[in-house]
């Protein structure tokens, strides 16, 4: 059983990373990764240097940790949607795309730092192995995720189109971050949506 001295350290470390990825998720969306440095983060944290290295040794260290924060939020905050749904009722298909819909509606709007961070960690992907997994990794994980829902929906739907529209889905989430982040005069976010939406039923409902 662990003490409540235990407990406390545990909070308090967890208190002090968050810290540390929140600030450098600062420092990426002021001045993008190649402008991140361990200094400018401490400062950003109110903490000295030593303290980010005793968390993170090196600057790849924390940056795959950020990376992990970013990609884990998006997780986190449709897996809240579907806790809150599911309260209710069964999930129809309206309500599973409206998950991943909202998701990115959410983050554009209100936490876009995530957005901003994901683009350029895809960019820094190129030349770091470690960060190329990763992406791969969620973004196989993110299919699956809408595989498994179109499966569930249209199970006579062959692996290939289900592989096809799952990949379609993510684009169309990824690309609407894309293009309204750089110009968010470019359409409206809530008909770009609605129209995405509109689209994807009729392809699973067929």
């Amino acid at each position: 059983m662990k003490t409540n001295n235990q407990e406390s350290k545990k909070r308090r470390g967890s208190s002090t990373e968050d810290r540390i990825l929140d600030a450098a998720l600062d420092i990426i969306q002021e001045k993008t990764i190649g402008g991140l440095r361990i200094r400018l983060v401490a400062e950003k944290a109110d903490m000295v240097q030593s303290n980010i290295q005793y968390y993170f040794i090196s600057k790849k260290d924390l940056l795959l940790a950020v990376q992990k924060k970013v990609l884990n939020r998006y997780r986190e905050i449709r897996q809240h949607s579907i806790s809150l749904l599911k309260a209710d009722s069964q999930l129809s298909l309206e309500d599973h795309l409206g998950i991943f819909i909202n998701q990115k509606i959410y983050t554009i709007r209100k936490e876009k730092r995530y957005d901003v961070a994901e683009l350029d960690f895809w960019n820094q992907s190129r030349l770091e192995p470690d960060m190329h997994r990763e992406f791969c990794l969620s973004y196989e994980s993110w299919r699956q995720e809408i595989r498994d829902m179109i499966s569930c929906f249209a199970p006579e739907m062959p692996l290939i189109k289900q592989n096809l529209l799952s990949g379609i889905t993510v684009s169309l989430l990824e690309g609407a971050a894309v293009q309204f982040l750089a110009d968010r005069q470019a359409f409206d976010l809530d008909l770009y949506f609605a129209y995405c939406k509109e689209i994807l039923i009729k392809e699973i409902k067929g």
